[in-house]
Formats: structure tokens, C-alpha cells, sequence
């Protein structure tokens, strides 16, 4: 951390409004998952910390509600001056932190930045409703407001922006939130936006960041009785836990669950191939390929196959993987040593299940050079599974409903793709994936701050973004006025 940053303090923890050391006797060393060296190391927090920063959210959200739609719209804005004028500092900690590349970095603050003056426009949106009503005299008013308290967990791969996409909605929104980030990431997942928006204005207590195990407060975390919405980001099978958790306890909780993939990328035969290929190319190898949307599997229609897959090949032996720090590189680490092995374990599994390496190497350190596999079917682990690396298989599709029912044949429906020259085709096929999203002749890989974000099946619940942010962090609170005396039954 440079002696110049203007947040010399990360290893400390917005709690209550207080910057303090987490009380659970442990520390975490976080490190740098290409070179490995400790960046800091933060005292966690306890299940006392994790309710005293429940409490000072609920005692400070009322006023923060109060303070008006341009109030809080102003701090939004300027923690969007603040991203512009921090951007060097927030790049340098998301590509030590993250192991992020510097393309997948700038990518990601903007993402952040775009999300948090999306938020701005907010509290303006938050609109109520008058209804008609049959009974005379009576005025039926729907009130538009905030749930109060709301925890947020989020995940390792956009430490950043997938905070900020549910901390800046709910807070321009009148919330007050409660994070906890990953514990591979807690300064790009919570800490800097602590600093960010407590300099942006931000009043004391309205937003806390807990550093703490799982063990010791990830399940209380959801339990406790003061939040009444849980985001969450990250995997399928902690997703249906707390679910399970937030909706089987005595204090029932809305959930926003943002989960799994298995992205279809689709050529059909009539596509544009090297369009197909460049899409591809950044659609599976950004960041490593561990992003939620990040094309899991290639599905090209017959007659298209070889060619694809002869252009893609060339493309991916070319990509420069490495030192994420070089403004060259394209592939970097993946996050730690267990995600290295268990891509370790993919690789193996689709060798003896028949697939063929077309593209492959050895690991060096934490980076996993890029793996392209030929010959794939649906039944492979590699096309079954979620692989969060910089791995993929391409399958052959006899025809275009045959790619279809590949592209469905998955438990996940998150993000999609389909490339044709023919716009309606494509947009007639889209409509067809079982997935929250699905681009034609583009990535899967978009999240744009005015669209739903989400998915379908066991890919998630809920949506991100925009309008769709203001439905699942408020509240529609019916009251009625009656102006003039009613004739009751009795």
C-alpha cells in the first residue's frame, strides 16, 4: 500500500461508525494470488461484532431514509467523483487482490462506477402509486419504501462491483447495509467502499463491513433478526442454504440469490465465424474465466465446426498469460491454490472421459494457462458442470434445434449467447434458452446498469440493476385514508 493512499488503514473494520479491529481473536492474512506475498492481515470479526453492526445499521437507517432523494442521490454522486479521482488505487488493489489482469480491472471499476451513478438516479424513481377505490370517501395510496437493514454477502472474481451492485442501490434507496465480503478479497469487496462512500458523505453506522469466517458468523450472519433482505453472490450450493436458512428461521427474509452458470455460447451455421471467435475468445478467457456469465460451453452446428474451431484454436495459443500486473497479459491466476486444484481435477477428468486437448500446458504458480478441448458431448463433466477456469470444450450440434436442446440441457440458466446473421432467427432462438439473459452476436459476458440482471433455474432468484434494483430493495406499504364517514355492516 503506497504511503501516499489516502486509506492507510485497511486492516481496520467500519463497524457501528467505528474503525476498529474485529474481536474474534483471529486474523486473516490476505495474499496475492500471483506472487503470494501477504498484502495485510485483518483482525476478523466476531458474532458480537456482526451485532453491534446489525444494531448501528438499524439505529441509523431512519435517518438516512429521512434525509431525502437528492441527499442520498448527492453522496452517490460524489462516491462517483471519488471512483474517478481513486481509480489508479482501486485498479492497483483489484489486480493484487483478485489476481485480476489490468483489462479485467479497468473492466471492473467500470462496471462499479456505472452502478453506483445508476444508483443516484434512485431515490427519484422510488415511486408510489394512488389506486382507484370502491369505497367512497376512501383514498388507496401505495408508499414505496425502504426494507430497512440489508446484508449483502459477495463473492472473489468482481470483488468490487458485485459489492457495489447491491450496496449502492440499496443505500441510494435508504437502506442501511451490512456487508461481508469474500474472505480472499475484503478490501476490493468491502473495505474501499467503506472509504469511498464514508468520504463521499455517507453518515456513520449506515454501512458496516464484516471480515469474518464462515464458521464463525456466516450463518448468523443470515439468521440475525435485523435484516429483512440477504443478497447474495456466489456458488449454487451455499445459495440453496441460505435460502433454506433465511426462509426456515423465526425471522422470514427476502433473499436476492445471484448463483451458478453454465453459459451456452451458439453458432449456428449461418454465423459470422471470426465475429463468433472474437466474441468467444473474451467471453470464456477474461479474468480467467471465472465470472458467473463467463461461455462454459462452445455449441457450433455441424457445418460450422471445423472452421470454428481451427480459428478459436489459433486465437487461444496466441493469448499471453502470466503476471497480471503487465498491461499485456490476458490470462492471469486463478484465485488460490484449491480453485488451481480443482481445475487440476477438470482437466484430468475430461483427458479420460475422451475429450481431446487441443489447446493446454502446464500450470505455473496459481495461473492455469488456457485449455481448449475438442470432441466434447453434452454427458462430459466439462459440459455439465460450472468450471470457473479458464477451460472450455466445444460440442457439435447436428442442427439448430439440436444446439438448442444442448444449450438447455443444463440445470443452470443464467447467460447465453447465439451467433447467426440472421437477426430474427437469433432473437426467436433467444427467446427459446431457459436463461435469465441471452445476447445476440455478443458475449454472455454483459451487465449493463440499467438492465435485469439475474437468472433462471438453478442459476438464482431475484434480479440486479436499475428498476429492477428499486422492486427487491423496497417495500410496497398500502395505506388508506378515509376522508369521509363509512356505512359498515354491522
Amino acid at each position: 500500500m503506497s504511503s501516499t493512499s489516502p486509506y492507510p488503514n485497511l486492516e481496520l473494520l467500519p463497524i457501528a461508525g467505528q474503525w476498529r479491529k474485529g474481536r474474534s481473536g483471529r486474523t486473516l492474512n490476505v495474499t496475492d494470488p500471483f506472487t503470494g506475498n501477504t498484502l495485510l492481515s485483518v483482525p476478523m470479526a466476531s458474532r458480537e461484532d456482526l451485532d453491534e453492526a446489525y444494531q448501528g445499521a438499524r439505529a441509523a437507517q431512519p435517518a438516512w431514509a429521512a434525509m431525502g432523494p437528492t441527499a442520498r442521490g448527492d453522496v452517490m454522486r460524489r462516491a462517483v467523483a471519488l471512483f474517478d479521482a481513486r481509480k489508479d488505487e482501486i485498479i492497483d488493489w483489484l489486480v493484487r487482490e483478485s489476481g485480476s489482469t489490468r483489462i479485467k480491472a479497468e473492466v471492473e471499476w467500470g462496471s462499479a462506477r456505472a452502478i453506483t451513478q445508476e444508483a443516484a438516479s434512485l431515490p427519484g424513481r422510488a415511486h408510489g402509486r394512488i389506486l382507484p377505490s370502491d369505497v367512497p370517501g376512501k383514498e388507496s395510496r401505495v408508499y414505496r419504501q425502504p426494507l430497512g437493514v440489508v446484508g449483502v454477502i459477495s463473492p472473489w472474481n468482481f470483488p468490487l462491483h458485485l459489492s457495489a451492485r447491491s450496496v449502492a442501490p440499496a443505500l441510494a434507496l435508504g437502506n442501511a447495509v451490512v456487508v461481508k465480503p469474500a474472505s480472499d478479497t475484503p478490501v476490493t469487496g468491502g473495505l474501499l467502499l467503506a472509504h469511498l462512500f464514508e468520504e463521499a458523505g455517507l453518515p456513520p453506522g449506515v454501512l458496516s463491513v464484516l471480515v469474518g469466517a464462515g464458521s464463525d458468523i456466516g450463518d448468523a450472519f443470515v439468521e440475525h433478526p435485523i435484516p429483512s433482505f440477504v443478497s447474495f453472490t456466489g456458488s449454487t450450493a451455499v445459495g440453496r442454504n441460505i435460502g433454506r436458512i433465511a426462509n426456515a428461521g423465526e425471522h422470514l427474509k427476502h433473499v436476492a440469490l445471484e448463483l451458478g452458470g453454465n453459459s451456452p455460447f451458439v453458432v449456428l451455421a449461418d454465423a459470422d465465424v471470426e465475429t463468433a471467435v472474437d466474441a468467444a475468445v473474451v467471453g470464456k478467457f477474461l479474468h480467467q474465466g471465472q465470472i458467473c456469465m463467463a461461455i462454459n460451453r462452445i455449441i457450433v452446428e455441424a457445418p460450422l465446426v471445423e472452421e470454428f474451431t481451427k480459428r478459436f484454436v489459433e486465437r487461444v495459443k496466441a493469448l499471453p498469460y502470466g503476471d497480471p500486473g503487465k498491461p499485456e497479459t490476458i490470462v492471469g491466476p486463478v484465485i488460490n491454490e484449491r480453485q488451481l486444484a480443482g481445475l487440476k481435477d477438470k482437466v484430468a477428468k475430461a483427458k479420460e472421459e475422451g475429450a481431446k486437448v487441443l489447446v493446454g500446458g502446464e500450470p505455473q504458480g496459481n495461473v492455469m494457462p488456457p485449455h481448449v478441448f475438442g470432441d466434447v458431448t453434452a454427458e462430459m463433466e466439462i459440459a455439465r458442470e460450472e468450471i470457473f477456469g479458464p477451460l472450455v470444450g466445444i460440442q457439435s450440434a447436428r442442427d439448430a434445434d439440436h444446439a438448442l436442446e444442448l444449450a438447455n440441457s443444463s440445470e443452470y440458466g443464467l447467460s447465453s449467447a447465439v451467433f447467426t446473421r440472421d437477426i430474427a432467427r437469433g432473437v426467436q432462438f433467444a427467446q427459446r434458452v431457459r436463461a435469465g439473459m441471452t445476447h445476440v452476436n455478443d458475449m454472455p459476458v454483459n451487465d449493463e446498469a440499467n438492465a435485469p440482471f439475474g437468472g433462471e433455474k438453478n442459476s438464482g432468484v431475484g434480479r440486479f440493476n436499475g428498476d429492477w434494483a428499486i422492486e427487491e430493495f423496497t417495500t410496497d406499504h398500502w395505506i388508506t385514508v378515509q376522508t369521509e364517514p363509512r356505512g359498515y355492516p354491522f
